[in-house]
Order: structure tokens, then C-alpha cells, then sequence
């Protein structure tokens, strides 16, 4: 079973859409916010390479197709952005100050943290763009000399926190512009987090979609600015 696991190009696909499926379905039933479906195919997909004994690079020759759909996917939440285009001229200078408090806090918390717990450079730059789209977050942490699968690691686990926190931390300090909620979600948990917010409104989904692209290029900028702090 093991062996045929392993030289099956289409296991690696498969089990990642049941994981999501299965995901999706206890949501739904539930409605728990912490049954994320994307945490839960993680957590199921790490259970059967376990149990069944397959290989990563086994799983992952058919599992990287599905990362294939991440760009296309990404563009896609430019319609929202058309929709909205005359609320986010109405909004420009809050949503580009946003933006920028949003990176600086990203980067800052990364930087302290690394100062607490002492990391070393490397691991400090592979921290550094965990708050925006994976696919400009594997750039910058490659450009830095980061250690990329890590950096991609923990994009995901930041986007997944983002989509899982996101409603209860604005209801906590009582952030109730559709604009703010938008911001917040888009610069500090990127596409993940973006789901999220298109779920609470329109408004929120097309301002969180075009945080992502502007929280993305700010950090292109302020990480290698952040690099040599450390």
C-alpha cells in the first residue's frame, strides 16, 4: 500500500482536496470559526502521510498542480476591486496609511521577536514577510537568504491565525468600519485572511484584496530595509 502511495502521482491531490473537503463540510455543520478548513487539511494530510508511510516528495510530485492555481487565484480578487473602485478612491490615503501601519508593526514584531529569542540572521529575514501573499513572500525570503519552505510555513500559519482571529479581535476593539476591518485583514493575514473578510461584506473583501497587493510591495521595500537591522 505504501509503496503504491508513493509512486502515485494523482495521491498527492487527492488526499489535499479531501483534507479541504472535509474541512469545509465541519464548518459548515459546526460553525465553529476555529474549524478553519485549511488548518484541518494541513492537520489531515500530515495524518495520512504519517499513517499510510509516504513520502513527502512522493505526496508533494502531485500536490504542487494544486499550488499552481495560487496566481491565478490571487488575480482573481481584482474583481472586487473593480466593484468597489469608486469606494477605494474615496479611501486612498486611509487605506495607503494603513498599509504602511500595517507593515511597520508586521516587520517591527518580527524584528523584537527575533531580538527576544535571539535568532540568527537567516532565521530572522525568514520571518520577515510571513504577513503577505506566498508568492512575493518566497521572493523576498530568498532574495534576504532566508530559508524558504519555513517562510512559506509560516505565511500559511499567519493567514490561517488571521482568518481564524480575524472577527473576534475587531469585535474585541470594537473596530466597525468596513474599511478598517478590510485593512487590517488584507495587510496582516494577505489572501487567508481575505476569504475572511469577503465573508463578513463586499466592502471588506475588495479593500482587504487591494491591501494585499500594497501591503505586499511595501514590504518588498521595508524587509530589506529590516534585513540589516539584524
Amino acid at each position: 500500500m505504501s509503496n503504491f502511495l508513493n509512486n502515485s502521482m494523482f495521491f498527492g491531490v487527492v488526499v489535499s482536496l479531501m483534507g479541504y473537503m472535509i474541512g469545509m463540510s465541519l464548518k459548515r455543520k459546526l460553525k465553529n470559526p476555529l474549524l478553519n478548513p485549511l488548518l484541518i487539511s494541513v492537520v489531515f494530510v500530515i495524518l495520512i502521510l504519517i499513517v499510510c508511510n509516504v513520502k513527502y516528495n512522493s505526496y508533494n510530485a502531485g500536490a504542487k498542480y494544486i499550488s499552481y492555481l495560487l496566481t491565478p487565484a490571487t488575480v482573481c480578487l481584482a474583481l472586487p476591486l473593480y466593484q468597489q473602485r469608486e469606494l477605494l478612491k474615496k479611501n486612498a490615503v486611509a487605506i495607503l496609511t494603513g498599509s504602511i501601519a500595517g507593515v511597520l508593526s508586521a516587520l517591527g514584531s518580527v524584528f523584537l521577536l527575533a531580538k527576544i529569542f535571539n535568532l540568527n540572521h537567516q532565521e530572522y529575514v525568514t520571518l520577515l514577510p510571513k504577513s503577505i501573499t506566498t508568492a512575493i513572500g518566497m521572493g523576498i525570503s530568498n532574495e534576504l537568504g532566508g530559508i524558504v519552505t519555513i517562510t512559506v510555513a509560516v505565511i500559511i500559519l499567519t493567514g490561517i491565525l488571521g482568518n481564524m482571529t480575524g472577527e473576534w479581535v475587531c469585535r474585541i476593539f470594537r473596530i466597525k468600519h468596513p474599511v478598517a476591518k478590510g485593512l487590517a485583514l488584507g495587510t496582516a493575514a494577505h489572501a487567508i485572511g481575505t476569504v475572511k473578510a469577503m465573508e463578513m461584506g463586499e466592502v471588506e473583501g475588495a479593500i482587504s484584496s487591494l491591501a494585499i497587493a500594497v501591503a505586499g510591495l511595501l514590504t518588498v521595500v521595508g524587509a530589506a530595509v529590516f534585513s540589516y537591522l539584524m
